[in-house]
């Protein structure tokens, strides 16, 4: 039995003697309640079991006609990406107390897990230049609706403007939880690659609870802060900053700046693409909004005997408070991402943090200025961190197909989302090496001039 099931089924015997100790006689009569009609009254669609011994293999066999990140080296971004994880990481969230750990509902006892995120909090606080962070949230994008959100709760004003510069997806989220919370969204234009400061103003009244941009934004480029900070503070609108936490390591804070509210995702500092998620939100606030945030805030304290612990300080969820008083209808947090994004920062340090982001932005420039040496037009006009936009003669999906037969996974195709013809979103991580970036440059030639 063990050599087949990983997991001790129940067996026929087992059934029976269930069955009898509830006086039935066949599993359906533990369904009798149900009406016969909408009941299935045939087997499922699918493949007979095997054992797990051959199950694993045929699973191995598929899988291994994917080409990942291990195979290929990858030069899609457009909000995951392929950067360095200490090993540390993974044997640290694998260990079985914060494995298993969900959240901290008795928080007296929980201490490890408490302490682990207000160090996670801690570490956002300090490269935001924010006051306070919370425990995290599900990842970048629900983050910014939730940010959308205690701005219009706290001004009182109907409306957000968000810039088209920030990711697609973020701006879908936020349409939807605005639709139900019942604010109106609306979004500033492009110049070229960053927020048309002209038409933002133009936009802005005073009904407009918040302004939204991308630090770099979804093209890689670098956003004006200050002035972007001026034109929200004119009319008495908060302003948000979703921001890559990796590019924050070179970058001036957003809270140095004048952000309201900081958010983003953490994904670039210890966590694996793992096609597409789980990935760690932060939200980060001035002082005078932090009874606002959403989730929990773990706070440090002294026991009765002077020794260091942590509560749980903070709580605007609906299962601790009145319903409508709740902030948000968030009921969990990532803490175990959130734990390995703070033993990355930890792994990596302050130095370490700083020359991986100095190496995303040098590698980037490095490709760009190749690719403009071949004749290929750079889309940016504002300096960019790791990712940028270069234009084609052809087809994205072309290119990018003969790209993977030559072992490259291209990059991001602008036309879905933003109607730009042949034009590719590229990302140069710190895990792309020259002789990676030459190989793209030289394919593309042969791609595009045959």
């Amino acid at each position: 039995m063990t050599s087949t099931y990983r997991y001790l089924p129940d067996t026929k015997h087992d059934q029976e003697e269930m069955l009898a100790a509830l006086n039935l006689s066949t599993v359906d009569e533990l369904f009798s309640d149900l009406p016969s009609d909408i009941r299935m009254d045939h087997e499922l669609n699918i493949p007979e079991a095997v054992p797990e011994p051959l199950l694993m293999k045929k699973m191995q066999q598929l899988s291994s006609i994917n080409k990942h990140a291990n195979d290929y080296p990858i030069f899609l971004g457009a909000g995951t990406y392929d950067h360095y994880i200490p090993s540390v990481v993974n044997h640290m969230i694998s260990r079985s107390e914060f494995y298993t750990a969900y959240t901290p509902y008795q928080p007296e006892i929980s201490q490890g897990e408490l302490q682990a995120i207000f160090e996670f909090q801690t570490m956002v606080c300090e490269l935001t230049g924010m006051d306070a962070a919370n425990s995290s949230m599900y990842d970048g994008f629900t983050s910014l609706a939730e940010a959308a959100s205690l701005a219009v709760a706290s001004t009182k004003r109907p409306r957000v403007l968000i810039s088209k510069s920030v990711h697609p997806e973020s701006r879908a989220i936020l349409n939807t939880v605005s639709d139900g919370q019942g604010y109106k969204v609306e979004e500033a234009e492009l110049n070229v690659d960053v927020t048309d400061l002209k038409n933002l103003k133009e936009q802005i009244d005073m009904d407009t609870a918040a302004v939204i941009v991308q630090y770099p934004n979804f093209f890689g480029s670098i956003e004006d802060l200050q002035e972007i900070k001026h034109i929200a503070q004119d009319k008495g609108a908060l302003f948000i900053v979703s921001a890559n936490p990796l590019a924050l390591a070179l970058l001036e804070a957003p809270g140095k700046i004048g952000a309201d509210i900081v958010i983003g995702d953490m994904q670039p500092l210890g966590l694996p693409m793992s096609f597409g998620g789980p990935h760690c939100g932060y939200f980060a606030v001035r002082k005078k909004f932090m009874r606002n945030l959403p989730g929990r805030i773990v706070g440090q304290t002294k026991d009765v005997n002077g020794k260091r612990g942590f509560v749980l300080t903070l709580q605007a969820r609906e299962q601790h408070i009145r319903r409508d008083k709740a902030s948000s209808n968030i009921c969990s947090n990532q803490a175990l991402n959130a734990l390995a994004s703070s033993v990355c920062m930890t792994a990596l340090g302050k130095q370490g943090i700083r020359h991986m982001a100095q190496l995303n932005f040098e590698k980037a420039d490095y490709m760009a200025k190749r690719l403009e040496d071949k004749g290929y037009k750079i889309k940016n006009r504002s300096p960019f961190f790791n990712e940028f936009v270069i234009e084609l003669p052809t087809a994205v999906k072309e290119v990018n197909h003969t790209l993977f037969e030559a072992g490259i996974i291209g990059g991001y195709d602008l036309e879905k989302d933003y109607g730009f013809k042949n034009q590719m979103l590229v990302a140069v991580t710190e895990q792309r090496t020259k002789e990676e970036i030459d190989h793209f440059v030289e394919t593309l030639e042969g791609a595009v001039h045959g």
